[in-house]
């Protein structure tokens, strides 16, 4: 007969097994965090960063409170972070962006203002229309998308005159434009800006690639040639040249590159929404396509933390921000160019209502109502043009 294991011995050994399962659980979670970390702090330090924001006046107000006011910058070229050009083939087939003949210049086609409040509150985003007609310091009156083009071709002019070899000739004149761009968004909102981010054109396509396909409900259907966009009404999946396509399409909708910049928020909303419910932080094989797409198409400021914009910031992938897009006066011609007619006081007024709403000005703005539920892109006309809103709004 065997031996009867008495219960005493029995609750001894259900625990040494439940420390040795602990045990081994703890060492499992303790290696695969170990991992994700060694790949975020490896990742990390192949950021590219800049010191264009250090070049602004010293003058130029700070944040307080522990606000955090971020510009993020997307260019339209076709060129990688090194100035070289990107395949022929990625850019007709992947980008729709031609047919790899015209490498593009140096436009900021995105310019949005992220302002992440200290205590934690709702984060707003503001969209600056690209065709804005406004003052670019040295240049004059200009549409606000040229200030980096404009200074970056000066810079690098001078630059080859004294020799300077590439890729640090390129580096130094992408620095020229993103001085130039700080400089005149800062002028015209007249709030500081803390850190910046810049991403280039295949950026938006590697980011898609990275995390997955999104999704975006259109409430018309679209069919542009131009950018590849071709959506029923509706939900929409979209594969990463899909979602360029439809973050580039200005052709066919009725209000052209204002409505394109409501694409460009609906995009935004869309990636932060995946990235919360997609698990990408939890898996260390799409968190490593992340953060080689953000170590290969992105540039930051070299006083931006990502650890601590990641632990302030936590609202902004919960579905707690809201888009609003910079009012227009009107639309005119300008030495043969379309742009927007826009008055940097109301800007101003518009701008500090929403950001720093505990300031109240004393006349009334139009403010951003909360949406109605968490995934919902707010976008809000400023155009002055009744019906916009209602016609180019995207929801998730």
């Amino acid at each position: 007969m065997g031996r009867r294991v008495s219960a005493r011995v029995r609750r001894r050994r259900l625990v040494l097994l439940g420390r040795t399962v602990v045990a081994a659980l703890s060492l499992g979670c303790l290696v695969v965090s170990g991992l994700a970390w060694a790949t975020y702090r490896q990742a990390l330090s192949r950021l590219r960063t800049s010191t264009a924001l250090r070049a602004l006046p010293s003058t130029a107000p700070k944040s307080t409170h522990g606000d955090m006011n971020i510009l993020l910058i997307g260019l339209d070229s076709r060129r990688d972070m090194n100035g070289n050009p990107l395949p022929a083939a990625v850019i007709a087939n992947d980008l729709h962006a031609g047919d790899g003949s015209d490498l593009g210049g140096y436009n900021t086609n995105t310019l949005i203002l992220l302002h992440v409040p200290g205590d934690g509150s709702k984060a707003t985003a503001i969209s600056i229309p690209r065709d804005d007609y406004v003052a670019v310091p040295g240049y004059g009156m200009r549409k606000i998308k040229e200030a980096y083009g404009l200074a970056k071709a000066d810079a690098d002019s001078q630059l080859y005159q004294q020799h300077v070899p590439e890729p640090r000739r390129e580096q130094q004149a992408r620095d020229a434009g993103r001085r130039s761009t700080l400089l005149t968004v800062e002028n015209l909102l007249h709030v500081p800006i803390d850190h910046f981010a810049e991403v280039n054109l295949i950026g938006f396509y590697d980011v898609v690639s990275a995390i997955g396909p999104i999704q975006v409900c259109l409430n018309a259907p679209v069919n542009d040639p131009y950018s590849g966009a071709n959506f029923p009404a509706g939900m929409q999946t979209l594969t990463a040249a899909q979602a360029l396509s439809f973050v580039r399409q200005r052709h066919g909708l009725p209000n052209g590159d204002l409505d394109r910049t409501h694409r460009q928020q609906a995009f935004l909303a869309a990636v932060t929404h995946t990235l919360r419910t997609s698990g990408v932080f939890r898996n260390i094989g799409h968190l490593q396509a992340l953060l080689n797409v953000a170590a290969k198409d992105v540039v930051i400021d070299d006083t931006l933390d990502p650890l601590k914009l990641a632990a302030d910031a936590s609202n902004l992938t919960s579905g707690n921000i809201t888009f609003y897009t910079l009012p227009i006066q009107g639309y005119a011609v300008r030495d043969g160019q379309d742009v927007n007619l826009v008055a940097p006081q109301q800007i101003q007024t518009e701008v500090h209502t929403l950001l720093y709403p505990t300031h109240r000005l004393a006349h009334p703005t139009r403010q951003a109502a909360p949406p109605t539920k968490p995934d919902t892109v707010d976008v809000y006309n400023g155009a002055g043009q009744p019906g916009i809103a209602a016609a180019t709004s995207v929801f998730l």
